[in-house]
């Protein structure tokens, strides 16, 4: 009996930051190639708030802890999902720590995605910055923001459209820094497939957004090209008022 292999297929890969209408950058955005095992990367977004610079600090934080911690896992023998829990609960202490030395408040929000080279895939997040999973233009999932809104609409007493604009839109129920520990939310997909494509984000884009716009967006461009797109649209959409804006755009493409 011959063995089913599975499809070839590459991946290709986009970032972006924009400050936005802010005096200051405190989103942070990167996607790690593993230095060893082709097919296997980690995206991390971090989006800061607190202070001047605390909320850049907490953010870069977030993206060292992820760099450390991917450099040493080795995908084969490795949990996924609790190299992502470890990433946030490290970083986490680090940026309480860091909050004792400082007069600054930092805190921040996390999300990751870790590809293995079997095109399985764990996701974290923390806060109100997302991972949206996509087939062609579709939405299959997004995480659920840890946000006083979110548990609005979950028990019916709002819309998701009246949460865009509701006065309490940007009030968390759990981030990094706080004095009580995150909320660590995990997902496993155990197969990608040709076609889906993963966005992190953090709020000052996926709020211009509905996902049928995204899905449009970033099954027709490359991530590069729907990177710029999606970053040009929600700086238009947002008229002066806008937040800083990251993404890490993934997408798996099939070869042949």
């Amino acid at each position: 009996m011959s063995a089913v292999l599975p499809q070839a297929y590459r991946l290709t890969a986009a970032t972006a930051l924009h400050r936005g209408d802010r005096a200051y950058q405190q989103d942070q955005v990167e996607i790690l190639r593993h230095g060893r095992v082709p097919g296997c990367l980690l995206a991390v977004l971090a989006d800061g708030m607190g202070g001047k610079s605390g909320g850049r600090k907490a953010a870069d934080q977030v993206i060292l802890t992820a760099r450390q911690l991917f450099e040493r896992h080795v995908p084969a023998k490795d949990d996924g999902g609790e190299l992502l829990r470890q990433m946030v609960m490290e970083a986490h202490l680090m940026i309480k720590l860091t909050a004792i030395t400082a007069e600054e408040e930092p805190h921040s929000t996390a999300v990751g995605f870790l590809l293995g080279p079997s095109l399985e895939c764990d996701v974290v997040h923390a806060g109100d910055s997302r991972i949206y999973h996509f087939r062609g233009g579709e939405m299959v999932s997004r995480t659920m923001d840890h946000s006083y809104v979110q548990r609005l609409i979950d028990e019916g007493k709002i819309t998701e459209e009246q949460a865009l604009n509701h006065p309490q839109g940007n009030l968390l129920t759990g981030c990094l820094g706080s004095p009580a520990d995150p909320p660590v939310t995990l997902h496993h997909i155990p197969r990608l497939q040709p076609g889906d494509a993963l966005l992190a984000c953090s709020d000052g884009l996926w709020h211009y957004f509905n996902p049928r716009e995204l899905g449009a967006v970033i099954s027709q461009l490359p991530p590069r090209e729907a990177a710029e797109m999606l970053v040009s649209r929600a700086r238009q959409r947002a008229h002066g008022q806008g937040d800083n804006l990251s993404l890490a755009l993934v997408r798996v493409e099939a070869l042949g």
